[in-house]
């Protein structure tokens, strides 16, 4: 007999508005539902400043609209969990989601998974990836203040982040393919119009290249066939922004269901997939337009194509998962009030999710501090100490006051004994690094995300010390992938440690590293990379 514990109508992978909306259709209609997104719900809008076109809403930022949705969707009865899909049994009446924290059953599966920035082939940009070429705005555009910029796009991300550029940098330009811009007059007028900002129309970048950063460039006017040369002066570097759309997140359906030769899935009119019960929304489907809008529009369709699918599964089986009883929670209609209201160290949302690994930790943790004087310390301190008070899987030591400022602030995660795991933050483990430092304290404590078993061996068996230093930002969505999966393999082997590194408070490794994006992996201190990665891309560049 199937288990109900673990078993939903309908999981949806990936939290952003796609998945946050088909949530909300699902619950209220009183499905069981799961969401699940790797990282942090809300998906890559949460990074966007100004929300204006939404309607009904004047404007909001991406992380407030989202914050309200999932706000909704919990308030109906669905729910949450960050974890990662690693896994899909599609085959049968009921289908198996496999996670980074367990295995969950559902009858119906909503792929949600969204896409990542698309890079454009010009020479040089892999090679100069992190050192002077980059893919967010809001993750590195503090790399180039007081520098010349060039963005390369002209869609509405290059129009909006263009202009979020120029608080930091000397002068944008922009180059784009087409004669204009290709998004609404709203989002393209400002860039046009800020006296920070050039646009070159029909212009095709060719190539960069420098030493010690990017300090020349080559185009090419596509009408004309100009070439135009661009060298920097005394000594200068500049800086190159990608926005030239995005690559569907789909490396965990591939050979699953049926995907077009850019990789989006292909769905009918209905967002069913090539798979019976399996469903997608949002821009990881073959769509011509791109927003939050047309995401929660899909989410909308598919849930209640899904809410068909479930009743017909429970008919079919005879098995009907209920809804998990819980308080129904108010809406907040004044988020931004609300959150500058509370004082509180973690929010509702953080407690939910730190209440869910310290129930799973299968010993306890000793949480070291290594401090200075500085003002970012004694916030590590507080919360630090608030975060230990808690629960009682977790205490914390000062080791030092008066650490080097090389080291401190920074909390090492060891064993109740003070035996270092080799995991550890340098900074404040907040933004998007909260999720990553709550994994690292559950993989240290055991049992961990779980494994494929031929990778955990193969970590295990690394013989060789092996030091990875990782460089984020706390706004960069993309640096998380890269801690979690430096971390995981830090606390199956001693040999192996990782230690993340918040730029804001490190500004000598930045000058060290010529940092301009993250993240940025330092191994040992000669190797370095940049670009989020896996467990498997991991282990492939250390056996380089």
């Amino acid at each position: 007999m199937t288990s109900t514990k673990n078993l939903y109508d309908v999981i949806i992978i990936g939290g952003g508005p796609a998945g946050l909306t088909a949530a909300i259709y699902l619950a209220r209609a009183r499905y069981r539902v799961l969401v699940l997104e790797r990282e942090q719900f809300g998906g890559q809008i949460t990074i966007t400043h100004e929300v204006v076109n939404y309607p009904g809403i004047g404007k909001t930022s991406g992380k407030l609209l989202t914050d309200t949705m999932q706000q909704q969707a919990e308030a109906f009865g669905a729910e949450f969990l960050l974890a990662e899909a690693t896994g899909l049994d599609l085959a049968g009446d009921i289908k198996t989601v496999r996670t980074g924290r367990g295995d969950f059953q559902c009858f119906g599966v909503l792929l949600a998974t969204g896409a990542h920035p698309r890079m454009v082939g010009f020479k040089g940009e892999e090679e100069h990836k992190g050192r002077g070429v980059a893919y967010c705005a809001t993750c590195d555009g503090e790399f180039f203040t007081g520098k010349e910029v060039f963005v390369v796009g002209g869609g509405f991300a290059a129009a909006e982040e263009s202009v979020f550029l120029t608080k930091f940098a000397r002068h944008v330009t922009i180059l784009m393919r087409s004669e204009d811009f290709t998004c609404a007059e709203a989002a393209a007028q400002p860039a046009r119009q800020h006296e920070k900002i050039t646009i070159l129309p029909f212009t095709e970048l060719l190539e960069v290249s420098g030493e010690n950063g990017l300090d020349h460039a080559r185009w090419k006017n596509t009408q004309t066939g100009e070439i135009t040369e661009y060298q920097s002066q005394d000594g200068e570097t500049f800086g190159v922004f990608v926005f030239a759309g995005y690559e569907p997140a789909t490396d965990l359906v591939k050979g699953l269901v049926r995907l077009d030769d850019k990789g989006y899935v292909i769905t009918d009119g209905t967002l069913k997939t090539s798979v019976e019960g399996v469903y997608a929304a949002g821009d990881v489907c073959i769509k011509p337009l791109r927003q939050v809008v047309t995401a929660t529009g899909d989410g909308a369709l598919a849930a209640t194509e899904l809410e068909k699918y479930a009743a017909m599964m429970q008919r079919k089986t005879g098995i009907h998962p209920q809804q998990l009883t819980s308080e129904k929670k108010e809406i907040s209609s004044a988020p931004e009030e609300d959150a500058h209201e509370s004082d509180s160290v973690f929010t509702p949302e953080m407690c939910r999710q730190l209440d869910t690994v310290f129930s799973r930790m299968a010993r306890p943790l000793r949480l070291t501090l290594y401090l200075d004087s500085r003002p970012v310390s004694a916030e590590l301190e507080s919360f630090i100490s608030s975060l230990a008070e808690m629960t009682d899987k977790l205490s914390m030591q000062v080791a030092r006051r008066d650490a080097s400022s090389e080291m401190a602030p920074c909390v090492q995660i060891c064993l109740a004994d003070g035996t270092p795991t080799g995991l550890a933050f340098h900074g404040v483990p907040g933004g998007h690094e909260f999720t990553s430092f709550v994994l690292g304290l559950y993989n240290a404590s055991g049992p961990g995300q779980a494994l494929d078993e031929d990778i955990r061996r193969a970590i295990e068996a690394i013989e060789h010390p092996v030091s990875m230093k990782i460089l984020v930002s706390l706004s960069c969505t993309m640096c998380p992938d890269l801690v979690i999966a430096a971390q995981r393999m830090a606390s199956l082997n001693p040999k192996i440690t990782a230690e993340a590194y918040d730029l804001a408070h490190f500004e000598q490794m930045k000058k060290q590293y010529n940092v301009m994006s993250v993240p940025c992996l330092v191994m040992g201190d000669d190797r370095i990379t940049f670009g989020k990665k896996n467990i498997q891309q991991l282990m492939e560049f250390i056996g380089r």
